[in-house]
């Protein structure tokens, strides 16, 4: 009968887990067995694939070709740079037969189909006609022609979408080592909240606005009106500077003080893409929201929630200073070019669609405009607001907003006995053809015929756009939002505009066709408001990261974004470089 003897058994020295690695047998050190890499991420999509000519080494010894699919697309080109984690190397696993298989073949005796075309001839022109040349009146958008001369708008949606570069943007403000995260926040979280609110308490009126033009509502694309700049001066101040509320808050009217501009970026956050920044400070029992001078908020985005927005050169590398030689300088349709572009036009439309010969005063005249001042001023006026946004009877959570007002609607008789106030708006074409236009419509050829079509396109590639302006005409209690369609009159100059056509509507309607909700915006300024109060005295700033759906809240020192601190910076920099 055989005995069973126990090997002898090696305590691990370190107190750990398993045997230690100075005391494996021989027999159990793998140094034999091959290694093949791999990666947790990769994605199991089939336990064989027959039809890849990277898989099998055989077909590469034997002189095969790549195999095709139904469509005629090689397996190679379909998946050409999506390779798996570790397909370059050697496989150590791999069986090599190559006699056998190159002197087996296959006879097949069945009749071949006919094929209808070539395998490469889907979206491009064959051999009818030139790919860029148009049989009939309409001009080709993108994408490729087809064998008769017809467009393929768009071309093939998401075709190696895969394949494109990863974008990444830069903060709207560079975050500083001595600055500490209080809190992160994802944007499908701040979808879920809620907060139904009453209607506003006006305060108080300041500011003198003019008449609407009716006349800008019968334009078309054949009796275009060309954009005229005006000097006329509109403010933009933000909520510490503003005099109205600092008098309001000595009176403790409100907890919260902010304007509609900085409010509506944060109702609709969960729109945004672009990187955005709000500084909070908290004084007492009071909360103040203002903005950066410079900041995203002093210009107007373009194709924002596009598929493909536009994007701005990539900056140099400061490791390879030959790459600043071979700058290339910004096109006009770059993001930046394309905001400053939109923001230039949204002012001057605002400040040509009004008739400044009937006007009507506010309670209290512009608190901005001081006596030196010798430019005209727009036509502007200020609500101050008051929303309440308690929840139950014993808090007292109140927000002062100051909203903006563009023009009065006249009457059919006397001019100044208006039927309501009017938001001015404009959204602006650029390169229909040009990267990141978002397969937007010719407006010339189709605003007129088909209006809808260009407006949907709009509220895709404009949604967050779109929903900040119909926010801030409902926080302001505007009856219509007068919104115009301009054109550049060539592509290729962004100095000269055209305006095609202006279009009316109800803001409370518009919210619901942009399925923007009024309720969600309140629950989200809410939450940031319990959020900050719950914090100690200071300054903070809420920042969208450029990349992510998060929002993240920061504390920061109180001299942050000031003057002195950008001295300070600039003078360090500045010693720093004499120093080199």
């Amino acid at each position: 009968m055989s005995s069973f003897s126990l090997p002898p058994i090696h305590d691990n020295p370190d107190g750990g887990w398993g045997p230690s690695s100075s005391n494996i047998p021989e027999q159990f050190k793998f140094k034999d067995i091959p290694y093949a890499p791999f990666s947790k991420s990769d994605k199991l999509g089939r336990f064989a694939d027959w039809n890849d000519p990277m898989s099998d080494s055989r077909q590469a010894a034997t002189g095969a070709s790549a195999t095709r699919d139904a469509r005629g697309v090689s397996s190679r080109s379909r998946r050409d740079g999506a390779q798996a984690f570790g397909s370059g190397t050697a496989s150590a696993f791999a069986y090599f037969h190559v006699d056998d298989e190159s002197s087996f073949s296959l006879v097949d005796n069945k009749a071949a189909p006919p094929r209808r075309g070539n395998a490469f001839s889907r979206g491009r022109s064959t051999g009818r006609g030139s790919s860029f040349v148009n049989r009939g009146n309409q001009r080709p958008r993108g994408g490729f022609t087809n064998g008769r001369g017809g467009f393929q708008r768009g071309g093939r949606k998401g075709w190696r979408d895969w394949d494109k570069g990863n974008r990444t943007r830069e903060s709207s403000v560079t975050i500083s080592p001595q600055w500490s995260m209080l809190e992160e926040i994802e944007f499908h979280r701040l979808t879920k909240l809620k907060l139904d609110v009453d209607e506003a308490e006006d305060i108080d009126t300041y500011g003198r606005i003019f008449a609407y033009d009716k006349t800008y509502d019968r334009i078309t694309t054949k009796t275009e009106k060309p954009l005229q700049p005006s000097d006329r001066i509109k403010y933009n101040t933000t909520t510490s500077d503003d005099p109205v509320i600092q008098q309001l808050a000595t009176k403790d009217t409100a907890t919260v003080y902010t304007t509609d501009v900085i409010l509506s970026v944060l109702m609709c956050a969960p729109r945004s893409v672009y990187p955005w920044d709000i500084v909070i400070v908290r004084e007492g029992n009071h909360l103040f929201l203002d903005k950066r001078d410079g900041g995203p908020f002093d210009t107007v985005t373009v194709n924002e929630n596009a598929s493909d927005p536009p994007q701005d050169p990539a900056p140099p590398n400061p490791n390879n200073p030959s790459e600043k030689s071979t700058q290339e300088a910004p096109s006009i349709n770059s993001a930046t070019s394309l905001s400053l572009e939109a923001t230039y036009i949204n002012q001057n439309f605002g400040f040509q669609a009004v008739v400044e010969s009937t006007a009507v005063n506010f309670a209290h005249p512009n608190p901005f405009y001081g006596p030196e001042e010798t430019d005209p001023l727009a036509s502007c006026g200020y609500r101050y607001r008051v929303f309440d946004l308690s929840v139950t009877e014993d808090e007292d959570i109140k927000l002062c907003v100051r909203t903006e007002v563009d023009a009065f609607l006249p009457g059919p008789g006397n001019p100044q006995d208006g039927h309501g106030l009017a938001t001015i708006r404009a959204l602006n074409e650029f390169d229909p053809r040009a990267p990141g236009a978002g397969g937007a419509q010719d407006w010339r050829s189709k605003l007129d015929s088909q209006r809808g079509a260009v407006v949907a396109t709009e509220m895709k590639n404009n949604s967050c756009k779109l929903a900040k302006w119909t926010v801030q005409s409902i926080l302001a209690g505007a009856d219509l939002m007068k919104i115009g369609y301009i054109s550049r009159v060539n592509p290729k100059d962004n100095s000269r505009h055209v305006i095609l056509s202006t279009a009316s509507m109800r803001p409370t309607d518009f919210a619901a066709q942009l399925n923007v909700s009024l309720a969600n915006g309140w629950g989200i300024v809410r939450t940031i408001t319990d959020l900050c109060m719950k914090m100690p005295e200071g300054k903070y700033v809420l920042i969208k990261d450029p990349n992510k759906s998060v929002i993240r809240l920061y504390s920061v020192p109180m001299t942050a974004f000031t003057t002195e601190e950008e001295e300070g910076e600039t003078f360090e920099a500045d010693e720093h470089e004499s120093a080199a």
